[in-house]
């Protein structure tokens, strides 16, 4: 029923542009992660700096396990930086801290897609456990109202998926400007910082693709879009 062609095609084309994109992240924040930035700060210092001059003192900054694992909690006001971005000084660090200060920004300013997006991640967290097990298993036993509650959990969690693109570019772009704006990072380093974003911005294209492809293939052979429910 699900390890048909369409499916195994749409795992295969996923899974592939979800590789690439992660592996493109990899690359490139290597490559610039070997270059000491302008200010010769770690990011760290870069995320403090840029929370000062924005007049915001109710966010921490902490350290954090994992590779770019870095994250803004805006429920605990938290903005928390990978080892390598807290304490390196490389023009990749900044870049990472200088974005996730943009989350921090968002938060302080009431970006309203942050907002939702904090909102809805109880349901998207709960729909990526559940759904697609209720799915599974409403077809096996035939019970349509068990396969649409499934895809309706599924649905929030794309939603959630749909809304942290501009949520994540909207970051990208504040770090891109302030980073020379309050002279951080200067000269042809901002493209460094650029590349380093861009290429973390494609991983949740390939997340958002890869979620609503998924969710046409429910809705569709769960009959729900159209196609057949077998």
């Amino acid at each position: 029923m699900i390890f048909e062609p369409l499916y195994i095609l749409l795992l295969v084309v996923t899974g592939t542009i979800g590789f690439v994109a992660s592996a493109r992240v990899k690359s490139t924040f290597a490559k610039w992660d070997k270059i000491t930035n302008s200010s010769a700060m770690t990011g760290a210092e870069i995320a403090r700096e840029i929370l000062r001059r924005s007049n915001i003192s109710s966010v921490t900054v902490e350290q954090v396990d994992g590779f770019l694992s870095d994250h803004y909690d805006p429920s605990k006001r938290v903005l928390r930086l990978s080892s390598k971005v807290y304490s390196g000084r490389s023009v990749a660090a900044a870049g990472v801290a200088a974005h996730e200060v943009g989350h921090a920004l968002q938060h302080a300013h009431g970006y309203w897609p942050l907002g939702v997006r904090t909102t809805l991640a109880p349901s998207a967290a709960l729909g990526s456990n559940i759904s697609n097990l209720a799915i599974v298993v409403g077809m096996l036993i035939g019970s349509m109202g068990l396969v649409k509650i499934g895809v309706l959990f599924f649905s929030l969690m794309v939603l959630f998926v749909i809304i942290t693109l501009p949520v994540e570019f909207d970051a990208s772009t504040r770090a891109k400007r302030l980073l020379p704006e309050l002279g951080l990072v200067t000269g042809e380093q901002n493209a460094g910082v650029a590349s380093v974003l861009n290429a973390a911005a494609l991983t949740y294209v390939a997340g958002a693709v890869a979620a609503i492809g998924q969710l046409l293939y429910w809705l569709w052979v769960s009959g729900l879009l159209g196609g057949r429910n077998n």
